[in-house]
């Protein structure tokens, strides 16, 4: 609850804001967005962000000198995500003859971050409500995001962890006072608080292996924004760092989550797995973590909504239905559905991997299957890039016994933490496969073995297209693959010789139901 605010507080900085609302080019209106805790004025090329005289328990603008100082924070610390939009801090002045100005050389009487506009239209909440995200930006937005980890500040574990069940309680709280069903509500809070349970110790773990980070905080896709092409994270939480010091994939879990809520799964499944592939790779022993962090991204998110200001029933209707769907994905997100193993086989050139990326977000439990594939592990089984090439002592018979090995134990690692996978190799030959549908016995695990077949042409004609790629085959090896002794194919065989989309058909028609995400 806040503390109250003096009258004559409130007054003068309901005139800066009128005043604020008046001041632009002539012929261009100023765009006026409220929040709790700021007013932000959009006009020509600039935009001005002033800090509501409030205080709640989670942040103190009450004071002119804590408006200032917290101004000078948000530029010091967003600067490190977007230093292209974030100017500089300036005062709105009163001239000894009573008239406001912004930047003027009388007394101060209110703050401002001033930033470079952007375009609205390019966040990308905005574009995923509008369309299917372009190919190639959720891997940017991923690179952004591991780059953002990469260089954030460790913060301290404890603070964290401790953090979490009162976040939870709070939600709980907040639901209630909503009117949200009392029954589902006590089911998100045990199941929360059970998965609490369960995955603290790796969070304490993962703690020690300083993954524990100042972060940005407050990574939804309204605060992630297209800027010449490349995404750029803004408006990182500045009034309490203890918000944004959290484990890094709980950070990632926002835009994961919101990409849910937005229809998107396809680039959800997409921005985890490239954040994995690119990341440290002891973030893939720790998504057993993820249901928890993107359940309660989600009932935060829930929370916010219900809680947001509307001038109208309207707003508020909207608001309401928007704070019910994020309820509703997070109970989905904490309830995950069993895991599934697929392994996709098929000759250089079938488009193995072309579908595993897409089928990704197809396969439950949501974000997504996580891909692992067979060229990306023999690249890091000798330590070189991706798109560097290997002799072709990398592709002997015990070199490829290895890779499959190591594909197979890191399958089993992930589907043990709940995750489906999906494996992305050649599974030429019937030991090979036989291999794979033992381990996923072995755990228990559903297996569907697809086999991708195309004509010869197609095979050459596509991997002589192949720029940057993981892969080594040319058009001579997809010839000499022709030698290959198969054997006996008990697993199903897929048509991939058209468009991607076409094999994608042709691949989720030959899945099981319960492998699939549910549409409605």
């Amino acid at each position: 609850m806040t503390d109250p605010i003096p009258a004559s507080e409130r007054s003068l900085q309901e005139q800066v804001f009128r005043f604020v609302g008046q001041a632009t080019t002539p012929g261009a209106p100023v765009t006026r967005i409220d929040t709790h805790g700021a007013a932000v004025f959009l006009s020509d090329d600039r935009a001005l962000k002033i800090k509501r005289a409030v205080r709640f328990p989670f942040l103190d603008y009450s004071t002119l000198a804590r408006r200032k100082a917290a101004c000078e924070q948000e530029l010091e610390i967003n600067r490190r995500f977007a230093p292209q939009i974030y100017r500089r801090v300036v005062p709105i002045t009163r001239s000894a003859a009573g008239t406001f100005e912004i930047g003027g050389d009388g007394e101060p009487i209110e703050w401002a971050v001033e930033m470079q506009r952007f375009d609205e239209s390019r966040t990308i909440d905005n574009l995923a409500r509008e369309q299917p995200l372009a190919p190639g930006l959720a891997d940017a937005i991923a690179d952004a995001i591991e780059a953002s980890h990469r260089s954030a500040p460790k913060a301290d574990t404890a603070t964290w962890i401790g953090s979490l069940l009162p976040i939870l309680e709070d939600n709980t709280a907040s639901f209630s006072a909503g009117g949200l069903p009392p029954d589902r509500i006590a089911a998100l809070d045990h199941a929360s608080r059970t998965a609490f349970q369960r995955v603290c110790p790796l969070l304490e773990q993962r703690g020690t292996q300083g993954f524990v980070r100042w972060c940005h905080g407050d990574l939804h896709l309204a605060n992630i924004v297209l800027i010449d092409g490349k995404p750029v994270l803004f408006d990182a939480i500045e009034f309490n760092p203890v918000f944004a010091s959290v484990d890094v994939l709980y950070d990632l879990a926002f835009p994961i989550m919101d990409l849910i809520q937005h229809g998107r799964r396809d680039a959800a499944a997409g921005l985890l797995n490239r954040y994995l592939a690119i990341g440290d790779e002891r973030h893939a022993d720790a998504l057993g973590v993820l249901p928890l962090l993107m359940s309660l991204r989600a009932a935060v998110r829930a929370k916010v909504m219900l809680s947001r200001p509307a001038s109208n029933a309207g707003t508020e209707r909207s608001n309401r239905q928007f704070a019910l769907s994020y309820f509703a994905l997070a109970e989905s997100l904490i309830a995950p559905s069993p895991p599934q193993l697929i392994a996709i086989g098929g000759l250089s050139g079938t488009g193995k991997s072309v579908l595993a990326r897409a089928l990704s977000g197809h396969i439950g439990p949501l974000p997504g299957a996580i891909v692992l594939r067979s060229d990306v592990t023999r690249k890091r089984l000798f330590g070189v890039a991706e798109t560097e090439r290997l002799p072709a002592a990398a592709y002997s018979p015990e070199a490829t016994a290895d890779v499959y090995r190591r594909l197979g134990e890191r399958a089993v690692r992930i589907v043990f933490q709940g995750f489906s996978v999906i494996v992305d190799a050649v599974f030429a030959n019937a030991e090979e496969r036989a291999a794979i549908e033992s381990l996923a016995r072995d755990q228990a695990v559903d297996i569907t073995g697809l086999y991708l077949v195309a004509d010869l042409a197609t095979r050459i004609a596509r991997v002589a297209r192949r720029i940057d790629d993981a892969s080594d085959a040319t058009p001579e090896i997809v010839r000499q693959q022709q030698a290959y002794e198969q054997g006996a194919i008990a697993w199903k065989t897929i048509n991939a010789s058209g468009s991607p989309e076409q094999t994608l058909a042709h691949a989720l028609a030959a899945l099981p139901s319960n492998a699939q995400v549910c549409n409605t």
